[in-house]
């Protein structure tokens, strides 16, 4: 299993969410690059990066910050939030980013996303209120059930999906394990759990379920989750 820790970008700080609500943002860091810097040097190797500005613009927001992040870390980098046409899929991976996630225009636009994927890194970021997806930085649901879409990205070259609960996003309430299930069984590609992760009985349940990665978030920065036992977990697995 992969642990992908979570940096989330507003107004070029670092900062967690509740539910997504954008109000709620609680600043960790005004120097993401540090806080990537910390999560490397406790071994992991992945960083999940969110534009949040960018989610809800629909165009980059946090250029300056994502750029630092680059060039101060080895790490690969997987990047979402505002990510629209293949200009900006373009203009990232020219800046070393790894792999993009394709979230709000993958229920708009399932065929652009499938287009992208066969030429690009591309990950399709599911969320989901009460089963049915979430849109625009999560301010709106659709009337498409997440697994649905997910069925939509079956065998087209998309590299994974990130499934999130947007209801227990930023709660430290346990995953929903079952609902990260359901879409890799309606999609048949690696999966990744994101969304109320709170401690390493969590890391212990995903692992137990055979989930392929997960995000960290606000259980790395409230400190419920030691993320150096955590890593240490998962390379015994």
């Amino acid at each position: 299993m992969t642990i992908l820790p979570a940096i989330d970008l507003k107004d070029g700080q670092a900062v967690r969410l509740t539910k997504g609500l954008m109000d709620t943002a609680k600043i960790y860091s005004s120097e993401p690059w540090q806080v990537a810097k910390r999560f490397e040097e406790l071994g992991s190797k992945w960083v999940h990066l969110v534009d949040l500005n960018g989610a809800f613009a629909g165009e980059p927001k946090n250029l300056e910050q994502i750029k630092k992040i680059r060039e101060n870390t080895n790490l690969k980098l997987e990047l979402g939030g505002g990510i629209r046409d293949e200009d900006t899929i373009k203009m990232y991976l020219d800046l070393g980013i790894d792999r993009l996630i394709l979230g709000s225009i993958a229920v708009k636009n399932p065929d652009f996303v499938k287009e992208m994927a066969l030429k690009y890194p591309i990950v399709v970021g599911i969320d989901a209120i009460d089963g049915f997806v979430a849109v625009e930085g999560w301010a709106k649901t659709s009337e498409m059930k997440a697994t649905d879409l997910a069925k939509k990205f079956a065998s087209c070259g998309v590299e994974a999906i990130i499934c999130t609960d947007v209801s227990r996003d930023g709660m430290m309430s346990g995953v929903n394990i079952e609902f990260t299930k359901a879409i890799k069984e309606a999609s048949g590609i690696e999966t990744i759990a994101s969304g109320g992760l709170k401690d390493i009985n969590d890391i212990k349940a995903l692992l137990e379920a055979g989930i392929d990665g997960t995000i960290v978030g606000k259980a790395f920065y409230e400190g419920t989750l030691d993320l150096d036992e955590a890593f240490r977990l998962v390379s015994k697995s």
